[in-house]
C-alpha cells in the first residue's frame, strides 16, 4: 500500500514537472527582434544637427527598454536633402516591412504614404499634417499615421512680420521655398497676404525648380531694402551654410525657422525646440510597438516658439536692429 502511494506521488510530480516544461522552454526563448526604420529625409549623415535629432531619439528608446541589436534592430538612412535619394531610401524601407517607421519631413512623408497604408508611421517635423493630407484629423489621425508637427500654414505671414520688425526699412523679402512641397506653397500664400499690410513685396525663390539659389539671391539683392525668409524645407537646411553666408555678404536681414541657422550664424531665428520633439518620437514608437495604433495616438503640436537673434552676426554684416526688438528674444547670441 505504502509503495502505490509513494509511485502515485511519483506520477503525479512527473506529470506537473511535464506541464511546466512548456512555459520554462518558452522562457528561455530570445524576445522576438522588432525592426524599426528611420528615414532622415532632411539631414545628411555628417550633419550634427541630424545627429542630435537621433541622439535624442536613441536615448529616449533606450530609457524605455529598447536595445538596438538586443531587442529592436533599427534601420536608420540619411536623405541629405536630396528627393530621389529620399524616395529610394523610402521604397527600401517599405519592402523590407518594418513594425514603425520614422519619417522626416513632408516630402518624405508623402513618399511613404504613397507606398503603405499599413505599416505604422511616426513623423518629425512634418508642417501641417492635417492640411497636407497625411492625417484626417488632430486628435484623432486615423490610418496609419501620427507624430509631431513643426508648424501651422500661418507661419509664412508670421515670419515676415517677425523679420519686418527686425528691420523696419524692408520693402522687398526673397522667400525660398519649394514648390514640390505643399505646405511650403501655404507659407508662401500666407506671407503673401499679410505682405501689403507691411509694406512689403513679396519675390518667390522656387528652389525645387531652381537648383541655383546663390544666384537667385544674388539677383534679388542687386536691389536695396530687401529681405530673406528661408522656409522649413530639405533644401534649405541641407545648403544652410551658404544661405547664411549669402545673405551676409549681401547684407540681407534674414529669418530662419530653427534655432541652429542663428547659432551657425544666421541673423534669426523663430521656431521650436525640435530635440525635444525627437523624445516625443521615441514615446510614440514605443506605444506601438506595444500594441498600440498609430490612428488612435493624436499629432502633438509645438506649444513653445523661441526667437533667437544673433546680435555678432547683425554687428559684423552692419545691420541695425530695433534696440528693443532684442530685448523680445528667448536667447541673444553676443
Amino acid at each position: 500500500m505504502i509503495a502505490k502511494m509513494k509511485r502515485r506521488a511519483f506520477i503525479t510530480l512527473l506529470g506537473g514537472a511535464a506541464a511546466a516544461w512548456p512555459l520554462a522552454a518558452r522562457a528561455q526563448q530570445p524576445e522576438r527582434m522588432r525592426r524599426v526604420g528611420v528615414l532622415v529625409g532632411t539631414y545628411g549623415q555628417t550633419d550634427r544637427e541630424g545627429q542630435d535629432r537621433i541622439a535624442a531619439f536613441l536615448d529616449t528608446f533606450r530609457k524605455l527598454g529598447w536595445s538596438d541589436g538586443r531587442n529592436v534592430r533599427i534601420d536608420l538612412r540619411w536623405g541629405a536633402g536630396d528627393a530621389d535619394r529620399s524616395k529610394a531610401f523610402a521604397a527600401e524601407l517599405v519592402r523590407s516591412a518594418p513594425d514603425v517607421i520614422v519619417a522626416v519631413n513632408n516630402q518624405t512623408l508623402a513618399e511613404l504614404q504613397q507606398l503603405t497604408r499599413t505599416i505604422p508611421i511616426v513623423f518629425a517635423q512634418v508642417s501641417d499634417p492635417m492640411g497636407s493630407g497625411f492625417v484626417a484629423g488632430i486628435a484623432r489621425p486615423g490610418g496609419n499615421i501620427t507624430g509631431f508637427q513643426n508648424f501651422e500654414a500661418t507661419m509664412g505671414g508670421k515670419w515676415l512680420g517677425v523679420l519686418k520688425e527686425a528691420a523696419p526699412n524692408m520693402t522687398r523679402a526673397a522667400v525660398l521655398f519649394g514648390s514640390d512641397i505643399a505646405v511650403n506653397v501655404a507659407y508662401l500664400r500666407a506671407a503673401e497676404a499679410v505682405a501689403p499690410s507691411l509694406g512689403v513685396q513679396v519675390t518667390a525663390i522656387d528652389i525645387h525648380a531652381d537648383a541655383e539659389i546663390d544666384r537667385a539671391i544674388e539677383t534679388f539683392a542687386s536691389q536695396p531694402d530687401g529681405g530673406l525668409i528661408a522656409f522649413p524645407n530639405p533644401k534649405t537646411t541641407a545648403n544652410r551654410a551658404s544661405i547664411i553666408i549669402l545673405a551676409a555678404r549681401h547684407r540681407l536681414p534674414a529669418i530662419y525657422p530653427f534655432r541652429f541657422f542663428a547659432i551657425e550664424g544666421g541673423l534669426m531665428s523663430y521656431g521650436i525646440d525640435q530635440i525635444d520633439q525627437w523624445r516625443g518620437v521615441a514615446t510614440y514608437v514605443d506605444r506601438i510597438l506595444q500594441g498600440e495604433k498609430p490612428g488612435d495616438l493624436p499629432v502633438q503640436a509645438p506649444t513653445k516658439f523661441e526667437l533667437v537673434i544673433n546680435l555678432k552676426t547683425a554687428k559684423a554684416t552692419g545691420l541695425h536692429i530695433p534696440p528693443a526688438f532684442p530685448l523680445r528674444a528667448d536667447e541673444v547670441i553676443e
